[in-house]
C-alpha cells in the first residue's frame, strides 16, 4: 500500500489500484463510453468511436500502471497522463453531443463523471506530491 503518513485518509484501505476512487470513477466512465458508442449514429463513425474509447481506456490503464510502480513520483507522472486522457474524453463527449451522436442528458451524465474522475485524480496527485515533500 502506498502511504506517506499513518493518518492519511486518502490512501486508507487502498491495497489495489481498484480501491482508488479515481480509478473507480474512470472505470465507470469507460463503461459508459463503451455503452454509448455501441448504438445509434455514432456506430457509423468508427474513427470517433476508436478515439473516445481509447481516451477513456487510457485513464484506467495509466492509473493502474502508476499504482504498480510503487513510487510516488512515478505514480504522479502516470496520474498526469490519466488526467489528460480524462480531459480528452470530456472533449470527445462534447464533440459527440454536437454531432448528434449523444443526447444532451447522456453527454451531461458522462461529462460530470469525467470531471469527477479528473478531480479525484488531481487530489491523489496532490497527495503524492505531499508524500514527495516529506
Amino acid at each position: 500500500m502506498l502511504a506517506c503518513g499513518s493518518h492519511d485518509k486518502l490512501m486508507a484501505g487502498v491495497k489495489r489500484y481498484e480501491d482508488l476512487v479515481c480509478w473507480q470513477l474512470s472505470y465507470e466512465l469507460q463503461q459508459g463510453v463503451f455503452a454509448v458508442t455501441e448504438t445509434g449514429l455514432v456506430t457509423r463513425d468508427l474513427k470517433f468511436c476508436d478515439q473516445i474509447r481509447e481516451s477513456a481506456r487510457s485513464a484506467t490503464r495509466n492509473i493502474a500502471e502508476g499504482f504498480g510502480r510503487f513510487e510516488p513520483t512515478e505514480f504522479r507522472r502516470f496520474l498526469r497522463i490519466a488526467r489528460g486522457s480524462l480531459a480528452e474524453t470530456h472533449n470527445h463527449l462534447r464533440d459527440g453531443r454536437d454531432r448528434g451522436y449523444f443526447s444532451s442528458n447522456k453527454h451531461e451524465e458522462l461529462a460530470i463523471l469525467a470531471t469527477r474522475a479528473a478531480a479525484a485524480t488531481t487530489r491523489l496527485m496532490n497527495y503524492l506530491h505531499r508524500c514527495d515533500s516529506k
